[in-house]
């Protein structure tokens, strides 16, 4: 005599199964753990970039950190996609390029190449979503990486990103806030975070 299970009593198994993964879905929010992803991802691309602009700022005798055009003290930056500027001194657009060239001509227009050592990234970093997604608490701000710099032979620079999760954005400890910036919507660094 074969016994197997009823009908009402794989009922009752899926509907406990259901009830637990909707728990799990509720506690562990996958959706904000993707966002807190990119965001680490952001804050690892440029701490790189910061990285290897200071080491081409201690190696080049005679740095270029953009051209005139590209990095205007009170133009457009530069973004690896369509968005409004981060930047308080700067105008409201921003030249868009997506390039990762790392010997000039990329979003960070810089010639990595010129570093004795050659340059330490194989490619400039672009932003994980990079674009139209709205990113964080910063209303219809695009997720892309922002560059600024002074006026032509100037050594000031500072890079910028949107945050889009809650632990990296609104949070009163987050990055946005802690990072010494001017700007409490977007995660900044460089050597002059007023640009």
């Amino acid at each position: 005599m074969q016994r197997g299970f009823t009908l009402i009593e794989l009922l009752v198994v899926i509907a406990i199964l259901a009830v637990l993964a909707t728990a799990v879905v509720l506690v562990l929010n996958p959706a904000q753990l993707l966002k807190q992803g990119r965001d680490s991802t952001r804050i690892s691309d440029l701490a790189a970039l910061n990285s290897a602009l200071a080491l081409y700022l201690a190696d080049v005798s005679t740095p270029n950190l953009g051209t005139i055009t590209a990095c205007p003290s009170t133009g457009n930056p530069r973004c690896t996609a369509t968005t409004t500027s981060p930047f308080t001194n700067h105008s409201s657009g921003c030249n868009t390029t997506s390039t990762g060239a790392v010997t000039g001509g990329g979003w960070v227009d810089v010639n990595f190449g010129l570093i004795s050592s050659g340059s330490p990234l194989p490619r400039e970093p672009i932003d994980p979503a990079n674009d139209t997604t709205a990113c964080g608490s910063a209303g219809n701000i695009v997720c892309a990486y922002s560059y600024a710099c002074g006026n032509g032979g100037s050594t000031y620079y500072e890079i910028d990103a949107y945050m889009e999760s809650t632990k990296y954005n609104t949070s009163s400890s987050s990055v946005t806030n802690a990072d010494g910036g001017d700007n409490t919507n977007v995660y900044e660094v460089g050597n002059s975070l007023t640009q």
